[in-house]
């Protein structure tokens, strides 16, 4: 008989089940199972690049060379700076591609450098070349490489003024095809006449290759018209530079992204590695072992992040214990105050007010690739003593929600989850557990 599952254990089962949703999104066991395609690909071509971005793109470049490392003749590869600094100078020094500092979510200098490194090695590719592309969520910070013109810091001031005004991950996007060189198709281009093939673990809910790192090697649905549209409803205020360049192409005097007619498209295939339902069914397996019927596990979540939190407390109340809510997906943050946070965080302290006094459950969010927001913690938990132990230390719940300061909120409660980055990101997991017995 299964012995009966205890509040007081709620630790060591969010940790089961985090190393669940990890396990399944780990970017080198994915791209073993493509190695034999590629194989096959490169008996048909002469030389073999490799360029790669997002926040796990150095897992998947590292396993890409310990497969075959013998036939990779050059490339370049966006890296989260905590990640690359972890690699010994040895191992590094033996790769046949270069490693690039990359920050996210906002492009910062050294951006540049790696995308510009990366555009370099796609002018290489020849006809009779292959050009491999590992692609995983963060890649569109790592591919930053702004119209010419526009200054990097002008630019990035009009993607975070959209990012804390709610903008979706497709709004960000859309601007971001337009006011830049590599998205859109605009990698693809410059590969061309070589053959392309990208290795994806998708970050984007629906798994659109247009979304996944703003769409490099795939046609692009939106306009110059869509961009203006979305900067204009969002109200912001535009850089002369990239006024000037969106101007000009709704006038037809830049060029379009890549669309679904264009013929180069037919010199690019891709095979998706992973995704956020991949993480899920691996949560979902998991919490079944450990005894949790499951009531819900839904992937595709969007929406405010506090509205969503506040939705896991209300399906937990609903089941019947001891019982699991799982929920993946991205939500966003409208910000409208100065603290510091992340959705997953927001999330967790919207969901501890709604807890505040249900004992038996516990409530987690966070994000896979172990970033949540520009915090140092991957997300946050919470159980319906959360509130009252904050009361005790003079903290007010609803005045940090309100000032999208849950990570100050969390660090004086040392609710915090910080795993540091992952090497993965197949977006968030959300989490609430439904005890059997009430806590005493």
């Amino acid at each position: 008989m299964m012995q009966k599952l205890s509040f007081f254990s709620y630790p060591a089962h969010l940790e089961t089940l985090i190393t669940a949703a990890l396990t399944a999104a780990n970017p080198a066991k994915q791209v073993q199972k493509h190695i034999p395609e590629i194989r096959a690909l490169i008996e048909n071509h002469e030389r073999l690049w490799v360029i790669g971005a997002g926040k796990a793109s150095l897992e998947m470049a590292l396993e890409l060379h310990a497969q075959l490392g013998a036939h990779i003749h050059d490339g370049a590869i966006a890296v989260v700076p905590e990640r690359l600094a972890q690699l010994p100078a040895s191992q590094r020094a033996s790769l046949p591609f270069g490693l690039y500092p990359a920050t996210h979510p906002l492009a910062t200098a050294p951006n540049l450098i790696a995308a510009n490194a990366i555009a370099a090695i796609a002018r290489q590719v020849a006809e009779n070349d292959l050009l491999i592309v590992l692609i995983s969520g963060g890649g569109s910070a790592h591919l930053a490489l702004p119209v010419a013109g526009l200054a990097l810091a002008d630019y990035q001031a009009v993607i975070n003024k959209l990012m804390r005004a709610g903008a979706t991950i497709e709004e960000l996007n859309a601007v971001r095809k337009h006011a830049e060189q590599l998205k859109g198709g605009g990698l693809l281009r410059l590969a061309v006449p070589g053959r392309v093939h990208a290795l994806i673990l998708s970050d984007v809910i629906g798994d659109s290759l247009d979304v996944i790192a703003s769409g490099p090697i795939s046609a692009d649905p939106t306009t110059f018209a869509d961009a203006v549209e979305i900067l204009t409803r969002y109200a912001i205020e535009l850089p002369p530079a990239l006024e000037a360049h969106l101007s000009a192409g709704m006038r037809g005097e830049k060029p379009e992204t890549v669309k679904s007619t264009d013929p180069i498209l037919a010199l690019a295939s891709h095979a998706m590695l992973g995704n956020n339902t991949l993480a899920v069914e691996a949560v979902r397996v998991a919490a079944k072992k450990l005894g949790f019927s499951v009531f819900l596990a839904e992937s595709g979540v969007e929406g405010e992040a506090a509205d969503v939190g506040k939705r896991l407390v209300q399906l937990a109340r609903q089941a019947t214990a001891p019982a699991i809510v799982i929920l993946g997906g991205e939500t966003t943050v409208t910000v409208k105050g100065s603290g510091r946070g992340g959705r997953n965080q927001e999330m967790a302290l919207a969901a501890a007010l709604a807890l505040d006094g249900l004992e038996n459950v516990v409530v987690m969010s966070f994000a896979t690739d172990g970033i949540d927001g520009p915090t140092s913690a991957a997300g946050a938990y919470a159980d319906g003593g959360t509130v009252r132990r904050a009361q005790a230390l003079g903290l007010d719940a609803e005045a940090y929600l309100n000032n999208n300061d849950s990570f100050s909120f969390f660090k004086e409660l040392g609710n915090l989850l910080e795993t540091g980055p992952t090497g993965t990101n197949v977006n968030d997991i959300s989490l609430a557990l439904v005890y059997p017995e009430k806590r005493v």
